[in-house]
């Protein structure tokens, strides 16, 4: 009896482990392709959105998503062009943003701001020297151009919000700019201070932006479908609200909780998501008691 429990036993964990295998093995999820503009497209799914421009030379990446979609990623750009990737820009350092950097030749040029850039070399991914060349070669401070003519790319940087290297990425003549995880899509923000991010400075950046970024009509989000300058400015809108009454329930000497219930979400932003309001406030209360 004892035997048959035993073997059942092993039967059971050798089911596990090979349902374990089966698991990891399966193919990442598929990736959709969208044209945005003549030579821009954005590739969804398995991470932050890719944003991928075709140039004279070869093609520019915005974002790599997660691990082990680099042949996902160039499988969709081959549907739309043979030329080769030849510049990657990482709007931040989020592995669902930067974790296929390394699939990619040590050729590609890879652009980042410094923070991120810092910010990328403490990721655990980087620390395997094989993969080292994943890392930024170009970093800026606050602003750098890319390309000359038709094919600029403007990247800026206007202070801390998702991260504190977010890079706002505009294809200049096609006026449309990759806002990265600063705007996400239409919910609260995930406020990294591990990465320097900001629950306070978060609205005033998203503010600086809309100010400093000129002649822009499409707008790629982070996480969601494309959308235009509107609604951009919409959720700059949102945030200082939204901060701007948590910071008043701080100052009254409310708890977290509290200022949680005193926020009543505006008409405006009903289609908005509020699930980790909760997670934000901690980080806005954290950083009023410094």
């Amino acid at each position: 009896m004892r035997r048959a429990v035993i073997l059942g036993l092993l039967v059971a964990i050798g089911a596990g482990g090979m349902a374990v295998a089966a698991q990891q093995a399966q193919p990442p999820q598929p990736l959709t392709i969208e044209k945005v503009k003549d030579n821009l497209y954005v590739i969804m799914g398995g991470g932050g959105n890719t944003a991928v421009y075709i140039i004279a030379t070869g093609v520019v990446l915005v974002d790599t998503k997660l691990a082990n979609y680099g042949q996902p990623i160039l499988d969709k750009v081959k549907s739309v062009t043979d030329k080769p990737i030849t510049h990657i820009i990482n709007t931040h350092t989020h592995g669902d943003h930067v974790g296929s950097n390394e699939f990619f030749p040590a050729a590609v040029e890879i652009v980042a701001q410094e923070n991120t850039a810092a910010n990328m070399v403490k990721m655990p991914a980087f620390q395997d020297p094989a993969k080292k060349h994943g890392l930024a070669d170009k970093t800026f401070k606050d602003t750098l151009t890319l390309l000359a003519g038709a094919e600029s790319i403007d990247l800026y940087y206007f202070g801390r919000a998702h991260t504190n290297g977010d890079t706002f990425v505009v294809f200049r003549d096609l006026r449309v700019m990759h806002a990265g995880d600063a705007f996400a899509g239409q919910n609260t923000p995930i406020m990294d201070t591990n990465n320097g991010g900001s629950g306070v400075d978060y609205p005033g950046t998203l503010a600086k932006a809309a100010a400093g970024i000129k002649n822009v009509d499409a707008v790629i989000p982070g996480h969601s479908a494309v959308t235009n300058w509107q609604g951009f400015l919409d959720y700059g809108e949102f945030m200082k609200s939204f901060v701007t009454s948590v910071q008043a329930s701080a100052k009254a000497g409310k708890t977290a909780e509290q200022a949680l219930a005193d926020y009543t979400l505006p008409e405006k932003f009903k289609s908005y998501t509020m699930q980790r309001a909760k997670a934000d406030i901690d980080v806005i209360y954290g950083e009023m008691k410094k």
